[in-house]
């Protein structure tokens, strides 16, 4: 019996020390460590919403843990005993008046973040954003640039400081793009074109993935984010389109078939690919539009210099050797 009440006694504090030694395991979740205007705001709202709830969690697991020691069952307890106690007004008044306006306070500061943050909304910024069209298929991300005229695969590189306009759509199961440390996730889906800005305040190597079960290899959907300078970002454009390997709307079907890949360039891209992947699912109805992406931006991409249908799919560029120097 004395060997179970100690054990009951430490398990409060074996507990406290695990989740001490856990919090040691492991280096600043990604989503606190923003690297954009966009990452930093909700890292703002993730840290205003926890401790507007830890104000109420926090007392009321301390006060139950103090009510059931103090008024727990032993002989010679001094705890007073009152049957006919049954109402105080502080009381009431307090738990019930700081819950109310904690959340309130939520409430408004989850609306004001959420019109911040809407995912359509362009950036504030002196610079002209750039369009990406990311596609997500089973399993891998095609990434193509309409205004360079270049493509690739499992890799983004990107100017910093400088607003990326993603228009995203699906050509396989419904899947997730998100760069934990630039923003927060969209969904990408068959016949829909999202529309998410993002941006890289400073240079430097970022992980991406595909946040959505998708199939058997859906955890092999990640792709690096390089984020440079504007002339190495140039330059990696320049070094692109001297790749032999195009993709065509032949080399795109064989791309598009389940299975994994490595990091891939193209040197051009078919005209409208992005457009063409979108409507192949809508059955002649109008284009499904999600987050301000609507069906002008078919008439509004710039299209893409290359048709060519020479192109083989199995030609992949060292990854190494595109990586521009920061």
């Amino acid at each position: 019996m004395k060997k179970r009440k100690l054990v009951q006694a430490l398990m409060p504090v074996m507990m406290i020390a695990m989740i001490v030694l856990l919090a040691g395991c492991g280096t600043q979740p990604m989503v606190l460590d923003p690297k954009g205007p966009v990452g930093a705001e909700q890292r703002d709202l993730i840290m205003i919403s926890t401790v507007l709830c830890a104000i109420i969690l926090v007392p009321v697991l301390a006060l139950t843990a103090w009510i059931v020691w103090r008024y727990r069952d032993k002989e010679g307890n001094r705890a007073s005993y009152k049957p006919n106690w049954a109402h105080s007004t502080t009381l009431e008044v307090v738990w019930w008046a700081i819950p109310i306006i904690i959340i309130a306070t939520l409430a408004v500061v989850t609306i004001r973040y959420t019109h911040a943050l809407e995912p359509s909304k362009p950036l504030k910024s002196d610079k002209t954003p750039i369009t990406v069209q990311v596609t997500s298929l089973d399993w891998k991300w095609l990434f193509t640039y309409p205004e360079q005229g270049i493509a690739t695969v499992n890799y983004l590189q990107i100017p910093e400081d400088t607003p990326i306009k993603f228009e995203l759509t699906s050509d396989a199961p419904m899947n997730s793009f998100w760069v934990p440390q630039l923003g927060g996730q969209i969904y990408t889906m068959s016949g829909m074109a999202m529309t998410l800005y993002l941006q890289a305040d400073e240079i430097g190597h970022y992980f991406g993935t595909g946040a959505n079960f998708s199939g058997e290899h859906f955890a092999d959907m990640t792709f690096d984010v390089n984020a440079t300078s504007k002339q190495d970002f140039d330059a990696f454009v320049a070094k692109t389109k001297k790749v032999p390997n195009k993709l065509t709307m032949e080399s795109y079907e064989a791309l598009a078939k389940p299975g994994k890949s490595g990091v891939q360039y193209f040197s051009a891209i078919p005209d409208g690919l992005f457009e063409k992947i979108v409507t192949k699912y809508t059955n002649g109805q109008s284009i499904h539009s999600g987050h301000g992406a609507a069906a002008e931006n078919a008439k509004e991409t710039p299209k893409s210099s290359g048709s060519e249908k020479n192109g083989k799919m199995d030609h992949q560029m060292d990854h190494s050797q595109m990586k521009t120097t920061k």
